[in-house]
Parts: structure tokens; C-alpha cells; sequence
């Protein structure tokens, strides 16, 4: 019997039986699978973050040593109001951190969605300016000392690489973006600060990016490394692309991370990760409902085995791998860019019980 199978007998004994977490605890750990080569990371909620699971935190503390907030540091829940902010889930998240000896990625400073409401109401160049000074300089300033690293700009690209029309765009002109890394690195000097976004493995996004990075660099404020989000189709995960991208990022003098990976299993009708873009509701759109396929979930495995054997060629460059999510359960696929679907995007069930494709990754350092 293979090693999956064998887990996977006891694991569902276990389950019937509501006995999961001490089946949960004996599963090997991907952060010490790779503690040599890279972090292993992974976004957590507010429950997470919270700890109002026990059987959660623990599972989540034996396999990751990196995490990042899915949301409750953007700009519209930690700074509602002008003159409002709301540091009471970010302050858990550090004390989470310092507890369970994770390093807190911080997500994210300047994005040009989930913006508070009143940016809507705001048409001068002066108060973007003054709303875009203070919300670096409070924000990161305060977590200075408490977490690692910040995603200071994220998504800040069209698929063409050419800067995408923003409010800060706009108003403050493309040298906003590294005008945020300058106020950044004065605010928390100490914390590695990164570009974000999805896609810029593509060769047109790809070279927006490297242009965007170099005019960062000759302002001379500090850039530390570039995030690919990595949010992939199962089957169709472009190879070649994010290995010529690990390379050239890396060749700019920039940490290389995979910052939001998950694998889409579900029909979609576009590739990429814009938050505005949706599907209508159709069932022929949620077709695993009852399961996954069994060649699907080989394709799965597949795709993750072959995506860490390029992470580890080149754990030189790759600092971080970070999963968007604990567990199928908490993907933020199940309601985008459809919402109500049944999707398996990652290496954990929706009992935290692993997946082929968690054997396969693990498998690599056997």
C-alpha cells in the first residue's frame, strides 16, 4: 500500500470516529520537510488568527513557519475611516506570530482594491497624497518590530505590463510605487519590503515587472524581493514561464516568492487572480460537489510535485512558498470568481487530512 493510502486509511478511521488531530500531528510537516531549503507559508482568517479552533492551530503550527493575512490588513478593514484604524485582529495575528514562532508576512499597504469607502468620496491630489503618507507611515510603523516582511505594493500591473489605472495612478503618478517603498523602508527600516501581484510570470507582465523593480531600485529606495502569486489551473501551469521568471527576478538581486499558491480545479473562462472580474452562477461550473475526480486529483499531484522540483532547483533564489489557505474548506476559490462552488486548490482536505498531492510534494525529499 502506498504511503498515501496507508495515511489515508487511518486517517479516515479517524474521522469517523472524530478522532482527528492526533492523525493530524503524526502526518509529516512540510515546514520541516523543507526547513533547509524555504519557508513554507500559508494565509489564515480571522478564526485562524483567533485560535477559536485548537485542533486548527495546532495543525497549522506543525506544518507552516511563514503566514500572511488573507485579509484583515488591508487598507478598508485596518484603516475604515479617515481618521479610524483597527488594529485589534492585526495586533492577534502579531501576538500569533510571537507565540507560535511564525514569521508574519504583512498584506498589504498599497492595493488599489479594498480600499476604504471614503477614497471613494476624495477627488484632490492633496488628501490621496496625505490618505497614502499616513496609511504607510501608521501602519507600518506600528509593526516595525513584529513582523518579517511587507508586501508593500500589490498588483499594480495590467497583463500587459503597463501600470494599471489606479486611484494612486491617478492622482499621485506612476512614481507612487516607489515613493511606498521609500516611506515604507523609513517607517519600519528593519522589515524586508516586496512587490506583489499575479501573472508576472508572463513575459509581458513579467517585463512591467522588472521595469516597475528597476525604477524602484534607481529611486533608491529599498526593494527586497518580488511575490508571484501562483494562482494556477490545474493542467496548465505554465513551467517554463516561472522558471525564466525565477531567474530574472532573482538576477535584479531580489528574493524570489511564491506568495499565494493554490491550484484551480474548476472550470473558469479567464486566467489570473483580478479580484473584479466574476462568473455567473451555473452548475456545469461546480462539477465535483460529491468529489474529486480520481484524474483529477492525479493531475493535481502532478502539477504540485513538478512545481516544488522547480522550487528546489532553485532554493538558492526561492525564499518562500506560501499556500493561500490551511485547507480546501478555506480557499478563497470556493467563492470566486463563482461563488457557492466545491473547489480543491490545495494540499489539505476540507479535514485537514492530506491529498495525493500533499505526498507528492512531500515525496521529493524522501
Amino acid at each position: 500500500m502506498s504511503l498515501y493510502k496507508t495515511f489515508r486509511a487511518v486517517g479516515t478511521t479517524l474521522l469517523m470516529t472524530g478522532v482527528t488531530t492526533g492523525f493530524a500531528q503524526s502526518i509529516p510537516s512540510l515546514k520541516d520537510t523543507f526547513k533547509n531549503d524555504f519557508g513554507i507559508g500559508t494565509a489564515l482568517n480571522n478564526s485562524q488568527i483567533e485560535e477559536r479552533d485548537p485542533a486548527m492551530t495546532q495543525f497549522i503550527v506543525r506544518q507552516f513557519n511563514m503566514a500572511t493575512p488573507e485579509n484583515v490588513m488591508k487598507s478598508a478593514l485596518i484603516h475604515p475611516k479617515w481618521d479610524t484604524y483597527d488594529f485589534v485582529v492585526p495586533d492577534k495575528l502579531v501576538d500569533f506570530g510571537k507565540k507560535h514562532n511564525i514569521k508574519i508576512n504583512g498584506h498589504t499597504l498599497i492595493w488599489h482594491s479594498q480600499l476604504p469607502s471614503f477614497i471613494r468620496g476624495i477627488h484632490n491630489k492633496d488628501s490621496i497624497q496625505t490618505f497614502f503618507n499616513d496609511h504607510i507611515k501608521t501602519v507600518a510603523g506600528r509593526y516595525k518590530d513584529n513582523i518579517f516582511s511587507w508586501d508593500v505594493v500589490n498588483e499594480a500591473l495590467n497583463e500587459d505590463g503597463t501600470l494599471r489605472k489606479t486611484v494612486f495612478l491617478d492622482y499621485l503618478g506612476e512614481g507612487y510605487i516607489a515613493e511606498a517603498f521609500r516611506l515604507t523602508q523609513q517607517a519600519a527600516p528593519n522589515v524586508e519590503l516586496y512587490y506583489n501581484d499575479y501573472n508576472n510570470e508572463q513575459p509581458a507582465k513579467r517585463a512591467g515587472c522588472i521595469n516597475l523593480i528597476k525604477k524602484v531600485q534607481a529611486s533608491g529606495a529599498r526593494i527586497d524581493g518580488v511575490g508571484i502569486q501562483g494562482h494556477w489551473h490545474v493542467g496548465k501551469i505554465p513551467f517554463k514561464e516561472i522558471e525564466e521568471s525565477i531567474l530574472q527576478y532573482a538576477a535584479l538581486g531580489l528574493k524570489v516568492m511564491f506568495t499565494e499558491l493554490d491550484i484551480e480545479v474548476l472550470p473558469r473562462n479567464f486566467q489570473g487572480a483580478d479580484v473584479n472580474q466574476r462568473m455567473g452562477v451555473n452548475p456545469s461550473l461546480n462539477p465535483y460537489t460529491a468529489g474529486l475526480p480520481d484524474d483529477v486529483q492525479k493531475q493535481l499531484a502532478a502539477d504540485y510535485e513538478a512545481l516544488f522540483k522547480l522550487f528546489l532547483k532553485h532554493k538558492d533564489k526561492v525564499t518562500r512558498v506560501t499556500f493561500w489557505g490551511v485547507n480546501d474548506g478555506n480557499s478563497w476559490l470556493n467563492g470566486w470568481p463563482v461563488r457557492g462552488r466545491t473547489n480543491y486548490p490545495l494540499l489539505f482536505d476540507r479535514n485537514n487530512q492530506p491529498k495525493p498531492a500533499f505526498y507528492s510534494v512531500i515525496g521529493l525529499k524522501k
